[in-house]
């Protein structure tokens, strides 16, 4: 039996930000994680993705029952011990596999599943997931597989539908919720809390709008390259309390573990600011943000989930676009399936294959038994009968097996001829020559010199 994808997660359609920052993997422990996850019951292959958005875990395995279980039983052990445990978190959790599973990877890969969709980041962040996969050494032929159709039916949607056009990202909406505030940003300082991919896009976004923008990071290096590449100031983060003072729109992307700004530091900073309006966009997981700073006065707090409204806005002329790439993405899968099915076909041909010439070639024995005294181009003539024989049999059914094997009918056909002809099962099939190419005749010397004593 071969192994099927699996995808075990949860998501921003699933679960709120606070479930979602408990479970996300800090990039530092990726290779630690993976390798957890490799030695879980049941898991062969394996990748997992963990974003601002999702973290979900493909495996590719036989018992998906043994392997959901335990890739489940992991994620809880990461949960905190007031989050509500194995019950708290099946409310969020969802599994697919088989087709489904694949499915789910082509339409995430392809941002249809993104709170953006149509934002280009998903992307790279699925080919990171893949090549941790593979550095750790366990990305084997089924995500192999898998993988890299997803990143071609990306590609291919890229570039043949409009759902790019314009392109959207959670930090572009940020960017543009927090304009709506203030109603543009004209004498307004935006403060950027973190330099990286997130901070990076949304630097890019301000300073096509004119923002006047300053950067700080807790690696004082990376923010001057950033600050650099941008045109923006630096800030000191060693005085992040004064620079969010200073400034009237902050948006925080740090990769911190634990809020970085608490409530009564939101408090102490809006006092100097004499409660003048401060807008915080959080669009970190885990949030940098003390949820409980929304209450102080004055302040307007949105974290990732609250996009979603300003996202789904943004999105509203790009819904055929969107269905022309689910579309597509049907037709990867089918594609994917009909590739399955026909490698599914190819070990029963091989074992009914095996079965006639064995059958053959003891029926040859058992002539040849019978006259003591044939001489060698009796012999010869003998055994090509038998393995002509074979052959001719072998060819219908052979040709009928591989045209279906696409298909429904194919697996049906095969399991049929494999009940008829009381085939071994499929892990038991030794493969030799390609099973899909046609039975010829076999010359005599070979027959001779691959005898076996079956009868």
């Amino acid at each position: 039996m071969g192994s099927e994808l699996i995808v075990l997660g949860i998501s921003h359609r699933t679960a709120p930000v606070a479930v979602r920052e408990c479970l996300a993997v800090d990039p530092a422990d990726a290779e630690g994680f993976i390798k957890n996850l490799s030695a879980r019951p049941g898991v062969g292959e394996v990748a997992f993705i963990s974003t601002c958005n999702r973290v979900e875990i493909y495996a590719a395995v036989q018992d998906r029952v043994t392997a959901f279980s335990s890739l489940r039983d992991l994620l809880v052990e990461r949960l905190p011990p007031d989050a509500g445990g194995l019950g708290e978190l099946e409310t969020h959790l969802y599994r697919r596999a088989g087709r489904a599973a694949v499915h789910h990877l082509f339409r995430v890969a392809s941002s249809l599943d993104s709170l953006v969709v149509g934002e280009p980041q998903i992307l790279g962040q699925v080919k990171d997931a893949f090549d941790l996969a593979n550095r750790a050494g366990v990305a084997g032929p089924t995500l192999v597989d898998c993988f890299t159709r997803a990143f071609r039916i990306a590609r291919r949607i890229r570039r043949d539908t409009g759902i790019a056009r314009q392109s959207v990202s959670v930090s572009s909406v940020a960017v543009d919720l927090a304009r709506q505030v203030f109603a543009g940003f004209e004498g307004r300082q935006v403060l950027l809390v973190g330099a990286g991919k997130m901070a990076d896009l949304a630097g890019r976004a301000l300073k096509a709008q004119g923002a006047r923008v300053a950067v700080t990071n807790r690696t004082r290096a990376r923010a001057e390259d950033f600050a650099n590449r941008h045109g923006f100031a630096v800030e000191d983060y060693a005085q992040l309390e004064a620079a969010i003072g200073r400034a009237d729109i902050v948006i925080t992307s740090t990769g911190a573990r634990q809020p970085i700004l608490g409530r009564d530091a939101v408090a102490r900073i809006q006092k100097t600011r004499r409660s003048r309006s401060l807008v915080l966009v959080d669009i970190a997981v885990p949030r940098d943000v003390d949820p409980a700073a929304a209450d102080v006065p004055g302040v307007y707090l949105w974290d990732i989930d609250d996009l979603q409204k300003e996202a789904a806005t943004a999105l509203a002329g790009r819904r055929e676009e969107a269905e022309k790439a689910e579309q597509l993405v049907e037709e990867e899968v089918l594609r994917y399936l009909q590739v399955q099915r026909g490698r599914g076909v190819a070990p029963t041909i091989t074992a009914l294959r095996n079965r006639f010439q064995s059958v053959a070639q003891a029926e040859a024995e058992k002539a040849l038994a019978g006259l003591p005294g044939a001489d060698e181009r009796t012999r010869r003539a003998i055994e090509r009968l038998a393995t002509g024989l074979a052959n001719k049999l072998l060819h219908a059914p052979q040709v009928v097996l591989k045209k279906e094997a696409s298909g429904e009918v194919g697996e049906m056909l095969a399991a049929a001829v494999a009940q008829l002809f009381e085939l071994p099962a499929v892990a038991a099939v030794q493969t030799g020559a390609d099973p899909t190419e046609e039975a010829e005749e076999a010359p005599a010397e070979e027959s001779s010199s691959q005898k076996q004593a079956n009868s």
